[in-house]
């Protein structure tokens, strides 16, 4: 698997770790030394990292490794007890968080910010602007497949779609499917895939009947190349990703919260539990400045004192291991 594209440059994750240098506390970091290990979602990768690159200036003598895996490939190496941290762009799973317990890891579950998956397609596409769900539906689900859009709307040309989309170890894949195919529907296979974004940016860029989804921090540093695709959301309206529709729960359903999740054991070691601190000081600005949106101050309030009390497991998943639904604030208390 190619290691995803930097959203920002290596310049721009110096310059935001320095900016975020001076917000990082007085503690004295250069006292600590270690090693953290880091793997998951691409999404969270550009937040992880420039909170990263930031702390080790800060605290030279902690190594901090970011990798990505996708988040299902992060929880598997959570579980193998091969990594601190696993990045996630969706709430684990019950079998996942079967398996860490299985294994004797318990974790503890941060937010860290909010995203929006964003439907995207060719600057050349001039005939879909804004999608309803059901569209979605029809363009992605197995059991209609359709080739061309005029398939997908008699309105719509009879021009070639093309997909691309993340593969099935993304977070960002699991949500999309959970939001368009449901419990019961299956995606379709006749689609190119990778966990590398910037393939997925080139494919869609370079056809005009292309069509994929990822993250809007994707869209957001390659909007000259991309067309955003307006969709009806719960209300009715038409609405498209950005920082405020995202916050405000407009841009539904596909806004969603996301998560590093922090082996509860390494959390006992003085330099695990100092970078996840700086981490959550700085959560919100480092969003800001890759192209996501921070929390509201009382959702980082909620986890700072869950990781300080050492609370485990996660707040969308009952006492019998099975998914809550809901809003982040509604949850995470």
């Amino acid at each position: 698997m190619q290691l995803v594209r930097r959203i920002v440059t290596t310049a721009g994750i110096a310059a935001i770790a320095t900016a975020l240098l001076g917000a990082g506390g007085t503690q004295d970091l250069r006292r600590l030394r270690g090693t953290i290990t880091i793997d998951g979602s691409s999404t969270v990768y550009p937040i992880t990292e420039a909170i990263a690159e930031s702390f080790k200036k800060a605290a030279p003598n902690v190594k901090v490794t970011v990798g990505v895996s996708g988040t299902g490939g992060g929880f598997k190496r959570f579980a193998a007890n091969e990594i601190e941290i696993s990045d996630a762009s969706r709430p684990i799973k019950g079998s996942e968080s079967e398996a860490c317990l299985e294994a004797g890891v318990e974790y503890i579950e941060i937010p860290v910010a909010y995203d929006g998956l964003t439907i995207v397609v060719n600057k050349g596409n001039y005939w879909a602007d804004s999608m309803t769900v059901d569209d979605l539906k029809k363009i992605f689900l197995s059991d209609s497949a359709p080739k061309t859009w005029n398939a997908v709307r008699p309105e719509w040309p009879d021009r070639a779609i093309k997909i691309y989309a993340p593969g099935t170890d993304s977070g960002t894949f699991d949500y999309f499917k959970e939001v368009v195919a449901g419990k019961k529907g299956t995606i379709r296979s006749d689609m190119s895939v990778s966990e590398d974004d910037n393939v997925l940016v080139r494919g869609v860029a370079g056809d005009e009947g292309a069509i994929g989804f990822f993250g809007a921090a994707y869209y957001f540093e390659n909007k000259d190349s991309l067309k955003a695709v307006s969709i009806r959301n719960n209300a009715g309206n038409d609405v498209l990703p950005s920082a405020t529709t995202i916050e405000d729960g407009s841009y539904n359903p596909f806004s969603r919260p996301l998560f590093i999740y922090v082996k509860a054991s390494s959390a006992q070691k003085p330099y695990v539990r100092a970078f996840v601190e700086f981490y959550l000081k700085n959560a919100a600005s480092a969003a800001r400045e890759v192209g996501y949106v921070g929390l509201p101050d009382a959702i980082y309030e909620r986890a700072s004192k869950a990781f300080q009390a050492g609370r485990t497991g996660s707040s969308y998943l009952d006492e019998n291991g099975k998914k809550k639904t809901g809003p982040i604030t509604d949850l995470y208390k």
